[in-house]
């Protein structure tokens, strides 16, 4: 198996196990696949920790408005009676207005954080430091324990406009948000590996070889933001290594010089004859004109 460390710049993101064999054209989705997912429990889990502290979404034209501006409009939520948490809700306002307030209690919110935490621990960018393989089972994994954890707390289901609920419709718009430049169409991918990019049409075996047991950094980036920059000869934590390295040499030299200093023969206490010379009175002569 050639396993490929995927990176967005310089951030890794996940490992992926594929074969020489396999064809460009197939890998790039899966790697693709992935790569969407994960940003799409990144983001349902940021909304969660939103529901848990607020409740529901309000409707987008109550969304940032203040009470007597509802009351004024005459402006009703129609889904804040249907979707009530489980073991009845708790107050905790949303100060930008975005949500209704109407928060679970405290035990139905710990089943969200809980549940959160396990979602992102699942598809984490630390599974590289432990060497696992992010799949796109443990993606659907992760979804389906959010999807579970929200059906436990809101049984009724939540509001068609909650951002979490299109989320786990797919009809989530991030048209104009920043979550949007992170995603990546399947069309628009390209993969990078030495600063070539890996077409459609090749296998990976065209650029790496035929050796299975190889482990390659590959780049993912968007078609028309040109070649990624280069992986730097050495990791940072190689550098730290060599710094420290070096430091400690230094010290090491610093001590052999010291325990080498001879100078102290020039002392006159180290001097064997000083004694001798005193009893013969040959101390303190001075050889010259007076």
């Amino acid at each position: 198996m050639v396993r490929l460390l995927v990176k967005r710049g310089d951030e890794s993101q996940f490992l992926f196990d594929t074969t020489v064999d396999m064809a460009v054209e197939i890998v790039i989705p899966q790697i693709t696949a992935i790569y969407n997912g994960r940003l799409k429990v990144d983001r349902i889990c940021s909304e969660i920790q939103e529901l848990a502290d607020h409740g529901i979404t309000v409707p987008p034209n109550m969304q940032g408005l203040t009470e007597e501006q509802i009351v004024e409009l005459k402006l009703k939520d129609n889904w804040e009676d249907k979707c009530i948490p489980s073991g009845g809700p708790v107050f905790r306002k949303d100060e930008i207005g975005r949500r209704n307030g109407h928060a679970p209690n405290d035990k139905m919110k710990e089943v969200l954080m809980r549940t959160v935490e396990e979602a992102k621990a699942l598809i984490s960018k630390k599974q590289v430091q432990a060497n696992v393989c992010v799949t796109m089972e443990m993606v659907k994994e992760a979804l389906d324990q959010l999807r579970g954890a929200v059906m436990i707390v809101y049984p009724m289901g939540l509001p068609p406009h909650d951002p979490i609920r299109m989320e786990f419709e797919d009809q989530e718009d991030l048209s104009g948000t920043q979550a949007s430049l992170q995603v990546i169409t399947e069309d628009e991918c390209q993969l990078w590996w030495a600063a070539k990019e890996m077409h459609r049409g090749k296998k990976l075996q065209d650029y790496i070889g035929r050796n299975e047991k190889t482990k390659l950094v590959v780049k993912i980036q968007k078609k028309g933001q040109g070649a990624p920059a280069r992986e730097p000869l050495v990791t940072d934590e190689q550098q730290k290594q060599m710094m420290l390295h070096y430091y400690r040499r230094q010290e090491e030299l610093k001590k052999l010089e010291e325990a080498e200093d001879d100078s102290y023969l020039d002392s006159e206490w180290s001097d064997r004859q000083a004694l001798k010379r005193q009893f013969q009175g040959l101390t303190n002569i001075k050889w010259g004109p007076r």
